[in-house]
């Protein structure tokens, strides 16, 4: 760890890569680019999760529509998804080179984060989209989607359970890249108060200089 974190770096360096760099730029953007499509994807995953009204069968035939037709986009809306996750991790890797105690803190937290959400997002989310885009449900022989669980082992899903189970990955993502937000903005307040406390500092410093100054011509 100590060959790692530069400890003599602090938030007023010049080589501190803080909430103001572009590496920052290359972490929000992503961020906020995944958290409007998922907004986009909430008027679909509401009825599913925030009601008690009973669903009909018809509003899963529309939500299996939909999914489809995001996964059987052109494979240039994959390339630019995968480019734009891969963009969030190129942020993190440039803050966390050498980085200071506040990088390890704030930006060490949100590329855990980040991380959750990546594997949420491949393990429930594109394989739930998979299932869709084969018609899995669809097969005479369809048995279920097995899920490993961690008390009752293989639980078997049928279609509505298992667009649900989509649906609550989506919150769960949006919920963790808001969390990577609240961590970037906590490392700018940070600095922030850092700087009004280092201004005071200055301030008061001058302030007893300047008196200390017109004491010795008095004198």
């Amino acid at each position: 760890m100590d060959g790692w974190v530069d400890w003599s770096k602090t938030t007023r360096s010049r080589n501190y890569r803080g909430s103001g760099s572009f590496a920052t730029f290359l972490i929000i953007g992503p961020t906020c680019f995944f958290l409007g499509i998922l907004f986009a994807f909430f008027p679909y995953d509401y009825p599913l999760l925030w009601t008690s009204t009973p669903v009909p069968s018809a509003y899963y035939d529309q939500l299996e529509t939909h999914l489809r037709f995001i996964h059987q986009a052109p494979p240039l809306i994959a390339r630019l998804l995968n480019i734009m996750v891969s963009l969030g991790f190129l942020g993190f890797f440039v803050k966390l080179f050498r980085p200071s105690a506040a990088n390890v803190l704030f930006d060490g937290a949100s590329l855990i984060l980040y991380l959750i959400g990546a594997s949420i997002y491949i393990a429930n989310i594109v394989k739930g989209m998979r299932a869709v885009s084969a018609g899995a449900w669809d097969q005479p022989n369809f048995a279920g989607t097995l899920h490993e669980g961690p008390l009752t082992g293989e639980v078997t899903l049928n279609r509505e359970d298992s667009l649900k189970v989509i649906s609550a990955s989506n919150t769960i993502l949006a919920l963790v890249l808001l969390g990577v937000m609240v961590l970037q903005c906590g490392q700018w307040y940070a600095e922030r108060k850092e700087a009004d406390e280092a201004w005071k500092q200055e301030v008061v410093a001058a302030a007893a200089h300047r008196a200390g100054g017109g004491k010795k011509k008095s004198q």
